[in-house]
C-alpha cells in the first residue's frame, strides 16, 4: 500500500545520470554559469575600454579584443536570456564552446593576459561538466584543451615563437580534463544524493498520511493530551465520544472530568484503571487506556475503547457456541419433550383423571411447548437459512397473517387488527421468514404490549412512505418501552422477563437483515410501542 501511495503521490524524478533533465536545481546552477559569464565578459570589456587596460600589458590587436569582449557580452546576455527555457544540455555546450572560442581569440589579442584567461576559462570548463554527462564533460575540456592549441599554433606562425611555453599549455590541458572529471563525478554524486533525498522524503510524507489515516479512522478513539490537561489531536472515533471539542472544550476537565480525574490518577501511581467510564449519558462506556508519548515527555495518549464492540465480539463468540451446540440440543430436548407433550396429550383424554388432576396435565402441556419454543428459537439462531426473496403483495400478507394469526391463536379479549392500502403493495421479500418475524413481533405486542387489567390492542399497518418504500408497522397501545430498554431491545438474550430467552427480537431483526429489510422501534406519541419493517420494493430489489 505504501509502495502505491508512493508511486503514484511523487513526481517523477530527473535521472541521476542524465543532468540534461529539466530539474529546477539543474536550471539554478545554469542561471549562475550564464552569470559568472556576464561577468567575465564585463570584467574583459573594462580591460580594453578603460583606462585599467594599461594594466594588461601591450594588446597583440587592440581592435580584435575589443571587438571580442563586445560580441563575447552580448552573446552572455543572449544565453542569460534564453537560460530560463529549452534543453540544458544544449545551453551548456553553446555555452562552453562560445566560452572557449572567445577564450582562445583574447588570448590571441592580449598575450600579456592569456595565462589569466585561460585560467578564467577553467571555472567555465568545469561549470559546463557539471551540468553535463562524463563524455560531454570531457569534450568541453578537449574543446578548450585545443582552443589553447590554436592559440599556441597561431603565436607561433604571427611573432615566429610562441610566447607561452609548452609546459604551460600542457599544464592548463590538463587541468581542464581533470576538472572537468572532478566535477562531472561531483554533480553526479550530488544529483544522485538530491534524488535519494527526494524519494526519502515523498516516502515519509506518504507514510505520515497513511499514519494519519489510520489514526483517523481507527474505532479505537486516540488523544494527545499534554502536561496541563489541553487536548492537542483527536480522531474522529474520539470525537465521537467525546462531542464537538471547540475552542472552549480543549480543556479535558471540562471536555471529559471522569477521564480527566482518571488520567491525574495515572499520571500519579501509572496503574491502569479497569473499570470502564460513561462520557455521556447517550453515549456507551469506553475503557481508557493512557501512554507516554516520550520517556521523559509530559504528554500523554489516551486510547479510548469502545466496550460496545467488545461486548458484540463476546456474543458473536457465544452465539457461535450455541450454533455448535444446538444440533445436540435438538436430539437430547426435542425428543424427550415430544414424548412427554404425547403422554400429556393421552392422559387428558382418561376418563379416570379427577378434575383436579386435569389442571396439572394442563400446566404440563403448557410449559413442554413453551420450552418447545425456547428450543426452536435457539434453533432459528444455528439454522441461518438462506432468504429466497419473491413477490409479495403486502395488503394481502397482513390480510391473511391476522386471519391465521387468530385461527391458530384463541385471543379471547385480545384485538388484533390489520390495515392495508387498497391499490396493490409489493415487496420482494421471503414470505415464510417475513411470516416468522412478524410472528415474533405480534407475540411480543400480546405479552407486553397491554395495560395492567386491560385487552392488547395490536394493529398491523402496511404501507408506502414518502420514498415509495413498502412498510409494516406492528402498534400496540401499551405502556410504551423505557429509553434504557429500547437501547438494548435487539441484543440477544437481553430480556426483561423471567420467562422469555430474550432471542425473539435478535432473530426477527436478524430475518429482515437477510431480505435487506430493517427493523427498528419507533416509540408511539401517544403512548404504546411501533416495530416498523422496511422491506425492498420490487423496483429497488431489481435494481440492487
Amino acid at each position: 500500500m505504501v509502495g502505491i501511495l508512493h508511486t503514484r503521490g511523487m513526481p517523477a524524478r530527473p535521472d541521476a545520470a542524465d543532468p540534461a533533465a529539466p530539474h529546477p536545481d539543474i536550471r539554478r546552477e545554469l542561471y549562475l554559469l550564464t552569470l559568472y559569464r556576464i561577468l567575465e565578459a564585463a570584467l574583459l570589456c573594462l580591460a580594453l575600454f578603460s583606462p585599467v587596460g594599461s594594466m594588461i600589458g601591450e594588446p597583440r590587436h587592440l581592435e580584435l579584443g575589443r571587438v571580442v569582449a563586445l560580441l563575447y557580452l552580448l552573446a552572455a546576455i543572449g544565453l542569460f536570456w534564453t537560460g530560463r527555457g529549452g534543453r540544458i544540455r544544449t545551453q551548456a555546450l553553446v555555452g562552453v564552446a562560445i566560452d572557449v572560442l572567445a577564450a582562445t581569440l583574447a588570448m590571441h589579442a592580449l598575450p600579456g593576459s592569456a595565462a589569466g584567461i585561460a585560467m578564467m576559462l577553467l571555472f567555465n570548463i568545469g561549470a559546463a561538466a557539471f551540468l553535463l554527462p562524463l563524455r560531454l564533460g570531457i569534450g568541453c575540456a578537449v574543446l578548450g584543451g585545443l582552443g589553447l592549441a590554436a592559440e599556441f599554433v597561431a603565436s607561433a606562425l604571427h611573432d615566429g615563437g610562441a610566447r607561452t611555453p609548452l609546459a604551460e599549455l600542457t599544464m592548463f590541458a590538463v587541468s581542464y580534463l581533470a576538472i572537468a572529471t572532478l566535477t562531472n563525478l561531483v554533480g553526479r554524486q550530488m544529483r544522485a544524493t538530491e534524488a535519494l533525498a527526494e524519494r526519502r522524503g515523498h516516502q515519509a510524507a506518504n507514510l505520515a498520511e497513511v499514519n494519519e489515516l489510520i489514526i483517523r479512522r481507527m474505532r479505537t478513539g486516540v488523544l494527545l493530551v499534554d502536561g496541563d490537561g489541553t487536548i492537542k489531536l483527536a480522531n474522529e472515533a474520539a470525537m465521537l465520544q467525546l462531542g464537538d471539542l471547540g475552542e472552549g472544550r480543549r480543556d479535558l476537565a471540562l471536555a471529559a472530568p471522569a477521564l480527566a480525574q482518571r488520567l491525574h490518577e495515572w499520571r500519579l501511581d501509572a496503574n491502569q484503571d479497569a473499570q470502564p467510564l460513561q462520557l455521556s449519558a447517550d453515549l456507551p462506556e469506553v475503557l481508557p487506556r493512557f501512554a507516554r508519548l516520550l520517556a521523559e515527555g509530559d504528554q500523554a495518549l489516551v486510547f479510548l475503547d469502545d466496550t460496545s464492540q467488545v461486548t458484540r465480539r463476546a456474543e458473536s463468540l457465544t452465539l457461535a457456541t450455541l450454533g455448535r451446540f444446538s444440533a445436540s440440543l435438538a436430539h437430547e430436548i426435542r425428543n424427550p419433550l415430544a414424548a412427554i407433550s404425547y403422554a400429556t396429550q393421552l392422559l387428558e383424554e382418561s376418563r379416570e383423571i379427577p378434575e383436579a388432576d386435569r389442571r396439572l396435565l394442563e400446566i404440563i402441556y403448557q410449559q413442554t411447548q413453551r420450552m418447545n419454543g425456547i428450543v426452536e428459537n435457539v434453533l432459528g439462531l444455528a439454522r441461518r437459512e438462506r432468504a429466497q426473496p419473491e413477490h409479495v403483495e403486502l395488503g394481502d400478507f397482513v390480510r391473511h397473517f391476522v386471519a391465521d394469526y387468530r385461527n391458530s391463536h384463541p385471543l379471547e379479549f385480545d384485538q388484533l387488527d390489520a390495515l392495508a392500502p387498497g391499490a396493490p403493495l409489493g415487496a420482494m421479500v421471503d414470505r415464510r421468514q417475513l411470516q416468522q418475524a412478524v410472528t415474533v413481533l405480534v407475540h411480543n405486542a400480546l405479552v407486553y404490549g397491554r395495560l395492567p387489567g386491560e385487552p392488547a390492542r395490536i394493529s398491523l399497518r402496511a404501507y408506502a412512505d414518502a420514498t415509495g418504500t413498502p412498510v409494516l408497522d406492528v402498534v400496540d397501545r401499551g405502556p410504551g418501552i423505557p429509553e434504557t430498554v429500547a437501547a438494548q431491545l435487539f441484543r440477544p438474550f437481553f430480556t426483561t422477563s423471567g420467562h422469555g430467552t430474550g432471542l425473539g427480537l435478535y432473530i426477527a431483526r436478524e430475518l429482515c437483515l437477510a431480505n435487506e429489510a430493517s427493523l427498528d422501534y419507533v416509540p408511539v406519541p401517544a403512548g404504546g410501542a411501533c416495530f416498523r419493517i422496511r422491506l425492498a420494493g420490487t423496483r429497488a430489489f431489481a435494481t440492487g
